[in-house]
């Protein structure tokens, strides 16, 4: 398969989406079913047996050279974020697709099985926590997620039913690390670098932990025109000073930190707003640095709250530590790009998470980028060149028997 075909699926995908102009697919919806379904077909195509798990993720797999040995799996994620381009997780599961396609009868000589995943819900973007079909993968299922609830007031439990899954059964989903050999996720890298320095892929040393939180920023509402400066207690001023707090600090600790959504309650024109929500991601190349500027910044914004008479309320809804790549899949990544002509690629911590950051905690992860269109991407003008994806597919190819090649090294 080459890399026309690829971008011609990702096209096909984009039809599975919940917005009358836009891209929006999201955990357990009528659009996830269908992007499974048309998954599930490519990968029989491509000679995989097919199967959804107990938590919605699709399955593919072809065995090795003899039945049931642990499986190299090839993955990314299938939903999206709202108003969302075409490449981020998709490229990621079509080009794992292809490459089944391209070894094909050569699996059967592989020492492991070849399998194939489009997890369910990387982004989160429906009920708010992230990497929720990679974590019930990895055995990190916390059934209090099941309580979480969408815009629509319906909880995961909910949506699980509606779906046609058990949630009593989620933990059927889970993998054992004797159950891999190890996971590989290509990506488009959602950032500048490559394109900076002119490159087609890189390899990842580490992903990024991350934390996100709810700050509920509380005053006073009360007639803007009638209640003097001295009596105001403004939410949404407090808030948007430790919004500024939040940019300055993350600048100063080379952190990254991104407040994205903010509500204002009660949110008339001539009302003193009495409180605002926002949203916080927090993120660092290492968890150390992270959860350092989380305990000043949180004492920073308690402060600036104390002195304008407002109240902060904060919820944890994220975490997630880093997560390092490990050296051997670093070094079969390496060696696959190396066969497409660069022999010095480009490695990159990534700031963006993945689902590859929950797999780690049962298998030895690696990551293949590719680079994309001025590194946008969670938009609509997110873009690949056909070059690039055609480089990356040979390169998950050549990765995927370097990675035969070590296994059967090791015996």
């Amino acid at each position: 398969m080459r890399a026309a075909e690829v971008l011609a699926r990702c096209a096909t995908l984009d039809r599975f989406t919940s917005l009358p102009r836009g891209l929006e697919r999201v955990h357990l919806s009528k659009e996830h079913a269908s992007a499974n379904a048309q998954a599930g077909r490519w990968m029989e195509q491509a000679g995989l047996r097919t199967w959804q798990d107990a938590a919605g993720n699709q399955w593919g797999r072809r065995e090795g050279r003899e039945p049931g040995l642990p499986a190299l799996v090839l993955g990314s994620h299938l939903d999206t974020v709202t108003d969302a381009g075409s490449f981020d997780g998709m490229l990621g599961v079509v080009m794992a697709i292809a490459v089944a396609e391209r070894l094909g009868a050569r699996v059967g000589r592989l020492p492991f099985a070849l399998e194939v995943v489009g997890f369910s819900d990387e982004e989160g973007t429906r009920f708010g926590k992230a990497l929720l079909g990679s974590q019930a993968v990895a055995g990190t299922w916390d059934d209090d997620w099941f309580e979480l609830r969408d815009k629509d007031a319906t909880t995961l439990r909910q949506a699980f039913e509606e779906f046609g899954l058990d949630p009593r059964r989620v933990g059927d989903a889970a993998r054992s690390p004797a159950s891999m050999v190890g996971y590989l996720e290509a990506h488009i890298e959602q950032g500048p670098y490559l394109e900076e320095a002119d490159a087609s892929l890189g390899y990842v040393t580490l992903i990024a932990g991350a934390r996100r939180f709810r700050l509920s920023v509380l005053g006073e509402a009360r007639h803007a025109g009638g209640t003097p400066y001295e009596r105001r207690r403004d939410a949404l001023v407090g808030a948007s000073e430790a919004i500024v707090l939040v940019e300055e600090m993350a600048k100063e600790r080379g952190c990254i930190a991104t407040v994205g959504r903010i509500a204002v309650t009660p949110g008339g024109i001539n009302v003193i707003p009495g409180r605002a929500d926002l949203s916080l991601d927090l993120r660092a190349p290492t968890d150390e640095d992270r959860d350092a500027m989380w305990v000043d910044l949180l004492a920073r914004i308690r402060e600036l709250c104390r002195r304008r008479g407002l109240r902060l309320d904060v919820v944890e809804s994220h975490h997630a530590p880093a997560v390092h790549c490990a050296p051997w899949l670093q070094d079969a990544v390496v060696a696959g790009i190396a066969t497409t002509g660069d022999t010095a690629p480009m490695g990159l911590w990534s700031r963006a998470g993945h689902d590859a950051m929950a797999i780690g905690a049962v298998a030895d992860v690696g990551m293949l980028f590719v680079r994309c269109g001025d590194g946008v991407s969670h938009h609509a003008d997110e873009s690949v060149r056909e070059v690039d994806v055609e480089a990356g597919l040979d390169a998950f190819e050549a990765t995927v028997l370097q990675v035969a090649a070590v296994v059967e090294a090791r015996g």
